[in-house]
């Protein structure tokens, strides 16, 4: 299904990253506890581009039953902070500066996907897109969230 001429779920079409960068990017969305506890999983890296799934459960809803503002947050910076993070060097970490996500419509479906996709990467910041959509079982989806992100990046502590 498309979104505006775009294929979000259909990686065939997408550019990957090299192997090892996508061992890196997996092995640190794998620590990242709050990822763990809401169920999500990468279901795409490309270089400057990562999508996160996050199913419908009842523990990731609101009172009426939408996915949570929260969780709908959590996954876009989330997405937006490893596209950012694909285009680092090694021995180099990526946190979160700010961002600012517009709510557009009540987040429902089968899962929600987000998308982050790197706008500028630079030595110190990167902005990122950030782009939710609500995915029904039969493939329709809608935009239900997006917003803008700015990451730094910075030097892993020496061990």
């Amino acid at each position: 299904m498309s979104v505006e001429g775009e294929h979000v779920e259909d990686h065939t079409q997408q550019e990957q990253a090299s192997p090892e960068v996508q061992k890196r990017i997996q092995a640190s969305f794998d620590r990242q506890g709050l990822m763990a506890h809401l169920g999500a999983r990468i279901t795409h890296i490309g270089p400057g581009r990562v999508h996160i799934v996050l199913p419908s459960r009842p523990e990731v809803t609101q009172q009426h039953g939408y996915f949570h503002a929260g969780a709908t947050s959590a996954i876009a910076d989330s997405a937006g902070g490893y596209a950012a993070y694909t285009l680092f060097p090694e021995g180099a970490d990526v946190l979160t500066v700010e961002y600012k996500i517009n709510l557009l419509a009540p987040a429902t479906g089968d899962h929600i996907a987000a998308v982050g996709t790197v706008l500028k990467s630079s030595r110190t910041l990167t902005v990122c897109q950030l782009e939710v959509f609500g995915v029904q079982d039969d493939g329709d989806r809608k935009l239900v969230a997006n917003g803008q992100q700015t990451l730094i990046r910075v030097n892993r502590p020496e061990q």
